[in-house]
């Protein structure tokens, strides 16, 4: 089930979300404009989905991958959707080209998981 994140959500929460998922990771869609995030997708285009019926924008929502069992250490968030190649805004991967977007994105999750 997929969830939207708009206070907090603690790591053990993520981490029961990939042990009965993917195993390892939770795939993870962020708002930059509106500072939250959807979980608990099997897909980031299904969060995408959820996230702009909730009246997000397109634009504002990137797709990351987190890694629960590897919290507060530098592989735990890893900016990978293919939600993220938008050529329009100059997005060419499936990563998190922007310096800018991808420090707002840490912030966000660094805010909301605990």
């Amino acid at each position: 089930m997929i969830s939207i994140v708009r206070d907090h959500v603690s790591i053990a929460t993520l981490r029961d979300l990939a042990e009965t998922g993917f195993g390892d990771l939770v795939k993870a869609v962020i708002d930059v404009r509106l500072g939250l995030m959807a979980i608990g997708g099997e897909l980031h285009a299904d969060e995408e989905t959820l996230l702009l019926d909730e009246g997000s924008n397109q634009a504002d929502l990137w797709g990351i991958n987190l890694y629960p069992m590897e919290f507060q250490t530098s592989g735990w968030l890893e900016f990978d959707s293919m939600i993220n190649v938008r050529p329009r805004q100059g997005n060419r991967t499936r990563s998190v080209e922007d310096p800018a977007i991808r420090e707002r994105i840490v912030e966000i999750v660094g805010r909301l998981v605990r």
